[in-house]
């Protein structure tokens, strides 16, 4: 159905699909330049719901991460050793794929090095601390280095208060979401991919011979579809292990002489942040309120960003004033393992989605996958 749509625009723009994606985030852009890189020939398009990639993609803390310890070990003892390990490897190779692909100056790529925060007197610390060897026995046939986890003598010099004990992890960096998204989508555009923004998929339909794409505006067809819509795609798919995840971020404004440089993790990841130039994002806290927090609907709320800001306060950089300059949130795609769902559900329609918080991580690998599910 064609609604109000030319003879010219539905010649040049719509007919004639031979493979859509929906959504325009990392894993829905590395799909389309994969499939293009295959089959030069198809005319591949790419659909995108907002007028910017709208779930997490240019949302999130561009954090080029692959696991702090504490986290590692809650997947490890939630899915076994094997598992976990098989999921580092995953999301280190998708690391090497977005900088061979994107290129580290055309994303603001810096090896800082991520840091896992404990408080002295927890018990935390000196449970993961004793995991420090083990993991860099694991890690260093994927890694490619034999101490990836060390101990931080004197976490004063970030500008912490002397009870602050952390724990480094030498090959994790930090990135500019926005760049990034904006050199995968310079790509698409050089490579003639068609995308369409503010059109908003309602239901597919696979027909045998076809899928049938449908939205308000005007529906398309196309030979093979692949769903890249991570945390919004229970719209679509509703019965998947697959729910949204919330995640509110703030920025403040510069802070002259800011010491804090790396990214930085707290609390299994639930809490996150890092320096931007002077300027320090904070992010996360949604297991304070898991039910509020598990939406597909953009928005902050008063408990989380107070929470943020003690936290800002109390650990990070105590006795400072500190101005906000903007808030945010994004859209994540979790279920009951971090493993992300790669897979068809059809003959003509493919899944990759549940990139579990990693979507930098894995998200070009995930969409590279995605893409070959169709071969």
């Amino acid at each position: 159905m064609y609604k109000n749509v030319s003879y010219w625009e539905q010649n040049a723009f719509i007919d004639n699909i031979d493979f859509a994606v929906i959504g325009s985030g990392i894993v829905g852009l590395n799909a389309a330049l994969t499939r293009k890189e295959q089959y030069p020939n198809e005319k591949v398009v790419i659909i995108e719901r907002g007028p910017l990639p709208s779930g997490a993609s240019t949302k999130n803390a561009g954090f080029a991460c692959f696991g702090s310890i504490s986290e590692l070990v809650s997947d490890m003892e939630q899915n076994g050793e094997q598992a976990m390990l098989d999921l580092v490897k995953k999301r280190w190779e998708g690391l090497q794929r977005l900088r061979e692909k994107v290129g580290d100056q055309n994303m603001d790529y810096q090896e800082y090095g991520g840091y896992e925060l404990y408080y002295e007197e927890s018990e935390e610390y000196e449970k993961y601390k004793s995991y420090i060897p083990y993991f860099n026995q694991c890690l260093a046939a994927i890694i490619g280095e034999e101490k990836v986890f060390t101990e931080v003598a004197d976490a004063t010099q970030f500008g912490f208060n002397k009870n602050i004990r952390l724990i480094k992890n030498i090959a994790e960096g930090q990135l500019h979401p926005g760049k990034m998204i904006r050199a995968l989508l310079e790509k698409v555009n050089a490579a003639g991919i068609q995308l369409f923004t503010g059109v908003t998929i309602d239901q597919v339909e696979d027909l045998g011979n076809s899928v049938l794409l449908k939205s308000e505006l005007f529906d398309f067809s196309a030979q093979q579809l692949l769903i890249a819509t991570n945390g919004f795609t229970n719209r679509l798919m509703p019965n998947l292990d697959l729910q949204p995840a919330r995640n509110q971020v703030l920025i403040t404004k510069p802070i002259p002489g800011l010491r804090l440089k790396g990214c930085f993790h707290f609390d299994e990841g639930y809490y996150y942040f890092r320096n931007v130039g002077e300027r320090i994002l904070l992010g996360g806290a949604r297991n304070i309120s898991p039910l509020e927090e598990t939406t597909d609907i953009f928005g902050t709320t008063a408990i989380i960003q107070e929470t943020l800001m003690n936290f800002m306060a109390s650990t990070i950089l105590p006795k400072s004033t500190i101005e906000i300059d903007h808030t945010w949130s994004g859209i994540m795609g979790v279920g009951a393992t971090k493993s992300p769902i790669i897979k068809k559900i059809s003959n003509r329609i493919g899944l990759s989605v549940r990139l579990g918080g990693m979507g930098v991580a894995i998200g070009t690998i995930v969409g590279e996958e995605g893409a070959n599910l169709f071969d």
